[in-house]
């Protein structure tokens, strides 16, 4: 069970900074292209919200809800896509927007997804990296902050359901090792 809230690994000012290093990166990268960015249900809404606003190209958007969590600390390892995307992506270049990289199991998935899809282009954006958990090779386009091994809340990302409001990334203890 939840032990509670450590400390404060990355401060508001600072994802406020990377995210707006990462749209002026991507407005350059895509100039003059049609761009689709395509959230990650829940976690990435947060981040989601506070890239497009820095974009300074017409994109598109859509969301996707996948798991592979549960109400578990640690990835199931297992895929489920629980809301789809809407949109037609064939022939559009489409930037998947994460909260946080760990195993790079579900972003390998959804990159292939939307390539066999016929996306013109897959790349994909983090906020938040934790090379250290990573189990597949799956190329990080825009990295945001990298951070340690630690299980961690805020700004979109959650335990159980919980602390996704916060303005900040905080360390938490889970109580699960």
């Amino acid at each position: 069970m939840m032990k509670g809230i450590k400390e404060i690994l990355v401060s508001r000012a600072e994802l406020q900074d990377k995210v707006k290093a990462l749209g002026a990166t991507i407005s350059q990268d895509y100039e003059g292209q049609e761009l689709v960015l395509i959230g990650i249900l829940k976690g990435g809404a947060v981040f989601m919200a506070d890239l497009m606003r820095e974009i300074t190209l017409p994109i598109g958007i859509d969301y996707m809800a996948v798991s592979s969590y549960g109400a578990s600390a640690t990835s199931s390892g297992v895929i489920t896509i629980k809301k789809d995307i809407s949109t037609d992506i064939r022939g559009k270049h489409v930037l998947l927007v994460e909260d946080l990289i760990d195993t790079g199991l579900t972003l390998q998935h959804l990159r292939e997804l939307f390539l066999m899809r016929e996306a013109a282009s897959v790349r994909i954006c983090t906020i938040l990296n934790k090379p250290s958990r990573r189990l597949v090779d799956v190329p990080i386009d825009y990295c945001g902050i990298e951070i340690p091994d630690e299980f961690v809340v805020g700004y979109g990302l959650d335990y159980a359901e919980q602390f996704r409001n916060l303005p900040e990334v905080w360390i938490v203890e889970t109580g699960e090792q």
